[in-house]
């Protein structure tokens, strides 16, 4: 029996010692990233917002003054979806090709190349969360009064981060075989910018699409953020759950497709 206990014992450590490691280099590797993005930037992470502002204000200037769509606070309903879009979409193009762009890191044995990914998502999330004063400046302009249900930020950040971390794990996996998957994956980003509603209301949707707008997680993520932020209600659990599950799904599947390629790696770079 103490032989037992003794081994269970190792393996607790091992797994204990095992969980610091990656988390002390998800942290090393995350402010890697931050550094090199800013490096020799005079603006530094403000550069970050600067694509989110100038598109909101060309959303502004089309659909207040010349398409004259009547949405409520749409300075803070546009630019609420650019910031939960922004960190989807910049998080998954930068994964798919983050194999490739650390081809060092890669080479180097016993290297855990399934943190790569994470990084990417962990930056986009630091991102998101930097920029979060600037919507609060936003909802209170547009003199929105944040409700106790802005406690439920964080379930909606770790959900949308599984879900991008799920599909990063198969696209960064698939680009060392294909390189065209990085190409590929940043047209449907684009097409899937204007099919999720940012700019505009779900409900603008004619009832025989909107069955097709609910397949793609971002609309409840956006819709989800925007109860929250905005209309300070919450959400739709019944989305979201379902959200959760299929997500509990294909982050494995996802992870397993990711370490089945992984073997390919060196010799494709």
């Amino acid at each position: 029996m103490s032989s037992i206990q003794h081994r269970k014992s190792k393996l607790k450590q091992f797994y204990k010692w095992r969980l610091s490691y990656l988390y002390d280099l998800l942290r090393e590797l995350v402010n890697r990233e931050m550094k090199l993005l800013y490096k020799r930037s005079v603006l530094g992470v403000a550069w970050m917002l600067l694509n989110p502002l100038l598109q909101l204000a060309v959303f502004s200037f089309v659909f207040r003054f010349v398409l004259s769509v009547n949405i409520p606070q749409y300075t803070s309903f546009a630019f609420s979806g650019l910031l939960v879009w922004t960190w989807f979409n910049t998080s998954l193009f930068q994964a798919t090709g983050v194999i490739i762009s650390n081809r060092p890191l890669i080479r180097q044995p016993g290297f855990p190349n399934a943190i790569l990914p994470v990084v990417t998502v962990t930056t986009g999330l630091i991102h998101f969360i930097l920029a979060l004063p600037i919507l609060v400046i936003f909802l209170l302009i547009d003199g929105v009064q944040l409700q106790p249900v802005i406690i439920l930020l964080p379930i909606l950040q770790a959900l949308q981060f599984s879900v991008t971390i799920s599909l990063a794990y198969i696209l960064a996996g698939l680009n060392v075989i294909f390189r065209d998957t990085q190409h590929t994956i940043g047209v449907l980003l684009q097409l899937f910018f204007y099919l999720t509603p940012i700019f505009y209301e779900i409900t603008n949707v004619p009832k025989n699409y909107q069955f097709f707008y609910y397949l793609n997680p971002m609309v409840h993520l956006v819709t989800a953020y925007r109860a929250v932020l905005i209309k300070g209600t919450p959400p739709d659990w019944i989305a979201l759950l379902v959200m959760a599950l299929v997500t509990a799904v294909f982050l494995p599947i996802g992870l397993q497709i990711f370490r089945w390629q992984s073997d390919r790696f060196v010799e494709e770079l």
